[in-house]
């Protein structure tokens, strides 16, 4: 990382230079002649003038007042994560379990610290031009410039720290759960997961809330935009690194554990691999750290961008007071209704399956998913029939709630059509390992690819009936276009709103998932089962009559739940994305038409830089999706190069640490190279297109968030179907070590990259370029008028050769044999 961190030094300096150069031109073409200062323009997201809350009552009450009432809510939220924490931490474990728990957690936190370095790394590009664009350009004074590298510093912290929070619940769980297997009850094998996913949504969704809580409530008006916008573009950054660093470690430590099973005919994390303490560290840092990191980016940015479009598009700053208060007290509703809905479903759950012996581990997942969902949709309605029934004619409160509902719904409704072709129940989950038995790797292969072209066809469809049902509603009377402009777009940001009207629960089963994962792992590597007198030990220490071969079973069969329910967040996700940009996305067309005054022509087919811009955005995406497999293809080879020569077989027990650590160290180093190529691509060509045309940008957002929909949609599940054929094969079909099992095997490595390296990234990347863009296209279009457009067409020119210098290292720099 030291050569590295050199070059990033070097770029960021560069960047620096060429950009001052253009700086005091343009100063200079902005000052009057003969007079030597002059006042900054202000413009942009950064300089909203955010009202007094405490101005306008809503809905009878002191608007101030609520939000402090949510900043309580809050607190309480965090709290019910720690205590849930705390209970997992002191739950009964056998030492042989924790010490591996321990073990996973202590080459976690050496991964977590590495990424942290890298982050301030990163962090460098992204104040360059913060401090060059508000402090140069718009002249700003030093505090305002310096709240704004603030925030994006806490935002970046802010994911970080959620995920960290993460990875100490999990491998507190993981350890826990396969402990509680040895009773033989599968109640606390499925409770234990699903208890630390909640603590982990609870605590990620309400530390993001107060912190925009915070800023609303004691930061002045006059710089809470620029809070705003430096904490998303923080939270932002630190969600797509550690989102697809994560992803290109956890699946290069996937693949090399899981081709062992057939090279030398082992069981699923045989103790004597080194390749399965870097897996299930990978559980963690792609399967946890990823997804807490994501989702409190996703929940942070949604957020941002529809106070952005209040501000901008809603001209009366009562109208605006209200909807603000609104939507932040409905944020901690969601908190709330998440609360009691888990702790209901808890408790029918415990009465239904407390005493059974064999349970449906994705029953009750299923059934909290709906049951928040409908308390969700009934709280919004009352919620909103509280503070804004006089707001407008009267209607508004139940047509922004049934908007709402449509994104509410989809949490609830994609989980069940990613289900049709992920689940272990799934026909097209069996039709992949039908076509196994003949065909082998190759019919397996084209199976699962036609399940993920289907399952985005579906989905797609279900995200367009759902924004159609919001734009019709929208469009109903006039009751929301004599408020605002453009009232379809704020009804698309509603639905992307509901999206997350759940989010402590949508994060909880996806963190499901890992846990159950590792407690698979964990069982197999305590080697439990030839510990000496461990039956009488068990009895004596814990009262139990362990039942290894029943608790194995369930471990196994829970893994499958986790496996279909870590799938169904992930198009919750990137529809949230997709339909978050499109706010974002006006946010930039408000500043570049002057709110929807001038160039509106140029927003369209007609105008030849749009529609190349829209050509331009898919290019990114597919190169994105190579780039990432490839650092897991080249990471893989390496690691299985090293296991094959290392691994022993013969008078051990278990893999040295040293050479468990050694694979880590190989998962770490090409998740960095990886992640490194990537950022700077996206950087540089996210700075290189917007100083092209500002349309051109505009088409080129626009198609990224849509193309990038689609690949992460089939790409998504795809890979969950490859991974539940090979689950069927060794729970159902109980056909270990055969051809079939071989051939599925082959199937979820092709699978592993799709599903938890280049689909989940792509939330990020999307959001990320789009909140960047916020300041790359401001920054081009100040340049381009105060120095002409041959400069910016230079800048343009040299930001994509820069880019395309790390588009080469991506494959050139990455291929097998290019050394390290």
């Amino acid at each position: 990382m030291k050569g590295f961190g050199r070059i990033a030094a070097l770029l960021a300096t560069g960047l620096a230079l060429l950009l001052i150069l253009a700086a005091p031109a343009a100063v200079m073409a902005q000052q009057p002649e003969g007079q030597p200062g002059g006042e900054a323009r202000r413009g942009g997201e950064a300089n909203l003038v955010l009202p007094d809350l405490g101005t306008v009552d809503v809905g009878g009450y002191d608007g101030r007042m609520l939000l402090f009432i949510g900043l309580g809510i809050s607190a309480l939220g965090i709290l019910f994560g720690l205590v849930i924490l705390n209970q997992l931490k002191n739950l009964p474990v056998h030492r042989s379990m924790r010490e591996i728990s321990e073990l996973i957690y202590e080459t976690c936190k050496t991964y977590l610290v590495t990424q942290g370095k890298f982050l301030a790394i990163l962090e460098i590009f992204i104040a360059v031009i913060i401090v060059l664009y508000f402090g140069v350009l718009e002249r700003m004074e030093f505090f305002r410039v310096a709240i704004i590298l603030l925030f994006s510093v806490v935002g970046i912290l802010g994911s970080y720290s959620v995920a960290w929070f993460g990875i100490r619940v999990n491998t507190y769980a993981n350890s826990r759960t396969a402990f509680a297997s040895l009773e033989g009850k599968p109640y606390p094998v499925y409770a234990i997961p699903l208890k630390a996913g909640m603590s982990i949504g609870m605590l990620l969704i309400s530390v993001e809330l107060l912190i925009m809580l915070f800023i609303l409530l004691f930061i002045p008006g006059d710089y809470a935009g620029a809070c705003f916008i430096g904490f998303a573009i923080g939270e932002s950054l630190g969600a797509a690194a550690l989102r697809i660093a994560g992803g290109i470690f956890t699946k290069i430590a996937d693949i090399g554990s899981d081709l062992m099973k057939i090279v030398f005919n082992i069981k699923e994390d045989d103790a004597r691999n080194p390749g399965v303490i870097a897996d299930c560290t990978g559980d963690n840092a792609g399967d946890s750290v990823g997804p807490s990191a994501d989702g409190f980016e996703t929940y942070g940015v949604t957020g941002v961008a529809l106070i952005t479009f209040i501000m901008l598009a809603v001209p009366e700053a009562a109208t605006q007071i209200q909807l603000l208060v609104w939507i932040f007290v409905m944020r901690v509703m969601m908190i709330i209704a998440s609360a009691f809905s888990y702790l209901l479903n808890e408790a029918i759950a415990k009465a239904r399956y407390g005493n059974v012996s064999k349970m449906n581990f994705e029953a009750p997942l299923t059934s909290l998913v709906w049951l928040t969902s409908f308390v969700s949709v009934a709280a919004t309605y009352v919620v909103s029939y509280l503070l804004i029934l006089g707001l407008g004619d009267g209607t508004l409160w139940w047509k922004l709630s049934t908007i709402i509902t449509c994104g509410t719904l989809a949490g609830a409704i994609i989980p069940e059509l990613v289900k049709v072709f992920t689940s272990v129940e799934s026909s097209h989950v069996r039709e992949v390992v039908t076509s196994s038995r003949e065909g082998g790797p190759s019919l397996n292969i084209l199976s699962g690819l036609v399940a993920g072209n289907f399952s985005a066809y579906w989905i797609g469809l279900s995200i367009v009936l759902l924004m159609t049902i919001a734009y019709f509603v929208s469009a109903l009377g006039t009751s929301m276009s004599t408020l605002m402009l453009a009232p379809a777009v704020f009804a698309f940001g509603l639905v992307a709103f509901g999206f997350l009207g759940m989010g402590p629960v949508t994060i909880a089963v996806d963190s499901y998932g890992p846990v159950t994962d590792n407690a698979q792992s964990v069982f197999e590597l305590s080697v439990i089962e030839g510990i000496p007198g461990i039956q009488q030990e068990l009895k004596k220490d814990f009262g139990i009559n362990a039942q290894f071969e029943h608790a194995k079973a369930m471990l196994e069969e829970n893994d499958g739940a986790g496996n279909t329910f870590k799938a169904t967040a992930k198009p919750v996700l990137i529809g949230t994305a997709v339909v978050g940009a499109t706010t974002m996305i006006f946010s930039i067309i408000v500043e570049l038409t002057e709110k929807l005054t001038v160039n509106v022509d140029k927003l369209g087919l007609l105008h030849p830089p749009f529609l190349l811009g829209l050509v331009t955005g898919g290019a990114l995406i597919y190169w994105f999706t190579g780039a990432s497999m490839q650092a897991v293809t080249t990471g893989a080879y390496r690691a299985v190069e090293f296991i094959k020569a290392n691994i022993k077989l013969e008078g051990v027990e278990k893999a040295s640490v040293e050479d468990s650590k050694k694979v880590v160290e190989i998962c770490t180093v090409y998740a960095q190279k990886g992640m490194f190529n990537i950022f700077l691509t996206v950087f540089f060509a996210t700075l290189a297109f917007a100083f092209v045309e500002p349309f051109f940008f505009i088409g080129y957002l626009i198609s990224i968030a849509l193309f990038g929909l689609y690949q992460a949609v089939f790409m998504a599940n795809a890979g969950g179907a490859w991974d539940n054929a090979k689950k069927i094969v060794e729970t159902e079909l109980k056909m270990k070590n055969t051809p079939l099992h071989a051939a599925t095997v082959v199937g979820d490595t092709v699978g592993d990259p799709f599903k938890d390296t280049s689909s989940v990234a792509l939330n990020p990347v999307i959001k990320f370029t789009t909140l960047f863009g916020l300041l790359a296209v401001s920054l081009a279009v100040r340049l381009t008028a105060d120095v002409g457009a041959t400069v910016s067409h230079m800048l343009a020119a040299a930001f994509f050769l820069v880019s395309v210098v790390f588009v080469y290292r991506s494959f050139y720099g990455m291929r097998i044999g290019a050394g390290d």
